[in-house]
């Protein structure tokens, strides 16, 4: 049975260190939910202390309506994955998945069947005779999976389960934790501090830097909006140029040191006097403008081709460099050294004051009347 996760004004301590100063944040019943950010974020420390295995300092833990802050990590009937996999190397792979479900004293008849059915789930029935140090990394996590799984779980923990493994398995593995998850129902809290992993398998994820949640949403919602610059470079690529906001005839003008802008509306109330900005602009929210079209001038400094395709890393006359990614085509014929003009999606891009702090276009912009195609300042 899931059961839903609540936190509430979470503490973590080491000495006079602060790493975790103050969390909360709900994780819903059956929801796969993942904790993003970089080393040293606190994100796994706040794993372990759902798991029982770090103190809490402060703050309330609960499982449901079950405060489990002083609870054995025993008796929180929580699967546990670990990056190392931590599977009993003099084991075979059948006695590592029988481990929990013997400690807990099942009938024997029960722990047969729940392993067969784990083995076949896992896809690892022709390894069940076979000690760890026969099997494949990826193996071996399929068994670290079954192994946690098969005691029927409240709560799935797994603390970056995936970077031991190469390119081509993380992907494989990735499928095959959400297909399971999806099929269980358990809630899961999964650690990384890999962008793509947390998109590709998650319902929602918290981005953390420093202890404290930067946003929570869908993979959607963080890519496309963005609460702060933080989470705006840390989920996906973008860039980020200078640009400055001021009051128009018909609306907000969004302007560019190079003097090409346009009028815009969806701008936060009261962001008209702010004056500079940052522009986040993903590599494929840019246009190359054709036939001579007005936009922001660039230099072509490389191209990369990536079969469906294309990435450009161009000069702007300020000196700021970005990419663009755009499909391939048979016929491209843009080269290193050519001057091209680029305009934008204005309806996907964001703009954030000048800290960082706080995205002006939450809501989302858009072109404002017969300015859409862009217009020159001044």
């Amino acid at each position: 049975m899931s059961v839903r996760i609540g936190i509430r004004n979470a503490v973590k301590r080491y000495g006079s260190n602060t790493i975790i100063p103050g969390l909360s944040i709900d994780i819903q019943e059956g929801e796969f939910f993942t904790l993003l950010g970089p080393s040293g974020c606190g994100k796994t420390t706040l794993l372990r202390m759902i798991a029982g295995f770090n103190t809490i300092d402060g703050g309330e833990f609960r499982f449901g309506d079950t405060l489990i802050n002083a609870m054995d990590p025993a008796k929180r009937n929580i699967g546990m994955v670990f990056q190392n996999y931590a599977i009993f190397p003099h084991l075979t792979v059948r006695q590592n998945i029988e481990f929990g479900l013997k400690n807990r004293n099942r009938p024997r008849g029960e722990i047969i069947a729940e392993t067969d059915r784990f083995l076949r789930l896992m896809q690892i029935e022709e390894y069940a005779d076979r000690l760890p140090e026969k099997l494949s990394g990826g193996q071996q996590q399929r068994v670290a999976l079954a192994r946690a799984l098969v005691v029927k779980p409240d709560v799935l923990l797994m603390d970056e389960p995936l970077s031991n493994l190469d390119a081509k398995l993380r992907v494989e593995m990735r499928k095959v934790i959400r297909d399971l998850q999806e099929d269980l129902k358990i809630t899961t809290v999964y650690v990384t501090h890999d962008q793509e992993e947390a998109m590709a398998i998650s319902d929602r994820v918290a981005v953390m830097k420093a202890g404290v949640i930067q946003q929570v949403g869908t993979p959607r919602q963080l890519y496309q909006r963005p609460s702060n610059l933080f989470v705006a470079t840390f989920v996906g690529r973008t860039n980020i140029i200078d640009a400055e906001i001021r009051s128009g005839t018909s609306g907000v003008f969004l302007g560019f040191p190079c003097g090409y802008g346009t009028e815009v509306t969806g701008i936060a109330d009261g962001a008209v006097g702010a004056g500079r900005v940052l522009a986040s602009i993903r590599p494929e929210e840019f246009v190359i403008v054709e036939n001579g079209g007005d936009g922001i001038p660039a230099t072509v400094e490389e191209s990369v081709f990536l079969g469906l395709t294309t990435h450009y890393f161009v000069r702007l006359e300020s000196g700021e460099e970005v990419e663009i990614i755009r499909e391939s085509t048979v016929d491209e014929n843009i080269r290193r050294g050519v001057r091209i003009r680029l305009g934008l999606k204005l309806e996907k891009i964001n703009i954030f004051s000048l800290d960082g702090e706080m995205n002006l276009a939450a809501g989302g912009i858009v072109p404002s009347g017969a300015l859409a195609a862009g217009t020159r300042a001044g």
